[in-house]
């Protein structure tokens, strides 16, 4: 068996060799590893791996019989052997195992065709899942604890942050037609981790749980690709009481799309629920996080660059982020993060700011 693992492994090889970059060889692992079909993942796989025959490669002068070859001795000819006849025939099975010409990273995400169907109950990535190691804040917002307690808080300007993000799906093609069920959460906390006079608090978290209706779209010109229609219901909150409650309803649509296989881009527009001034202690929110965001992101060679911007046409107040992630080690990426304006989180809705922050990111 481990003969037999070696020998593939060194077949394989020759076919990342032909490719002419480490951004091609990067191209046709996560083409692979994308499809959602199981059986159609490890035909991608079984692809880059196939090699000559070994039954061919001589046995060495000096060995005895009936010994098995050592492995040195295996790799050594089906590597020779794999450059010129395996890595043509691999790389043809490779393009037969592709479902299209381009593999979209939308449709993998969402589930929008039959190949990368996985059934109900599967996790998948959301939104972005990071731990950002320091993030510096040019304000401090400590206005709302004065009004909790008389001792307040005394933030730092710098604090660990991190967001957890996942979905899955509930309901697949309800009722025969095309939509599918989605249910999705995000948690965003910011942790006063360095601050040791203070006992080291969170200063805030918000909870943000949806339910999504998602219909697939393919249509487009040239490469500019319509993916998706989103119909959500989203509810996001701090869990706090009295004077530190943050919270809101929204109902939105979302449209998702590409272009090309590097850039993609969502528009989500909302509507609030909750606008009845009793009981209500962000009844402004609107004037600040607007009712509307884009979301745009180019990736190449491992690297992705994002934007997300919200803006209020009247009040003029906004906000925007910006991301850089880029390759460490298998799912795990080095991330850069700059902010500005207003709603970093909930309890901050008001309060205008810039942050910048490292870390790293975790891409499933």
């Amino acid at each position: 068996m481990t003969i037999k693992i070696l020998g593939a492994v060194a077949a394989a090889l020759p076919l990342l060799a032909q490719a002419q970059s480490a951004s091609e060889i990067e191209t046709l692992l996560e083409r692979c590893s994308a499809l959602g079909d199981p059986s159609t993942r490890l035909a991608c796989y079984d692809a880059l791996a196939r090699k000559a025959p070994l039954a061919s490669t001589p046995a060495p002068a000096n060995a005895a019989p009936g010994s098995q070859p050592s492995p040195a001795s295996v790799i050594g000819p089906a590597v020779a052997a794999a450059r010129a006849d395996a890595a043509p025939t691999a790389m043809a099975a490779v393009q037969q195992a592709e479902p299209e010409k381009e593999l979209s990273r939308m449709v993998q995400r969402w589930e929008l065709d039959q190949p990368s169907k996985r059934g109900v109950f599967t996790f998948r990535p959301h939104r972005d899942t990071y731990l950002l190691l320091t993030n510096y804040s040019n304000g401090t917002n400590d206005g709302p604890f004065k009004d909790f307690t008389p001792a307040g808080l005394k933030s730092q300007h710098v604090e660990l942050s991190y967001q957890l993000s996942f979905k899955m799906k509930l309901m697949e093609e309800i009722a025969n037609s095309p939509f599918d069920l989605w249910f999705a959460y995000t948690q965003q906390s910011f942790w006063q981790a360095y601050n040791r006079s203070a006992s080291s608090p969170f200063r805030e978290t918000n909870y943000q749980p949806e339910l999504m209706a998602v219909v697939p779209l393919n249509f487009g010109v040239g490469e500019a690709r319509l993916r998706y229609l989103n119909f959500g219901l989203v509810h996001q909150s701090n869990g706090q009481t009295s004077t530190l409650s943050r919270s809101w309803n929204r109902l939105y649509a979302e449209v998702g799309g590409e272009f090309g296989e590097h850039f993609n881009a969502t528009f989500r527009l909302w509507k609030r629920l909750d606008n009845a001034k009793s009981d209500n202690d962000n009844i402004d929110i609107n004037d600040f996080m607007g009712n509307s965001d884009l979301r745009v992101a180019y990736r190449n060679a491992g690297h992705e660059y994002s934007v997300l911007a919200r803006r209020n046409l009247h009040t003029k107040h906004g906000f925007v982020q910006l991301g850089w992630s880029f390759p460490l080690r298998d799912n795990l990426k080095g991330y850069l993060q700059g902010a500005s304006g207003y709603g970093q989180s909930l309890i901050d809705y008001n309060y205008a700011q810039m942050s910048i922050g490292a870390g790293v990111l975790i891409e499933f």
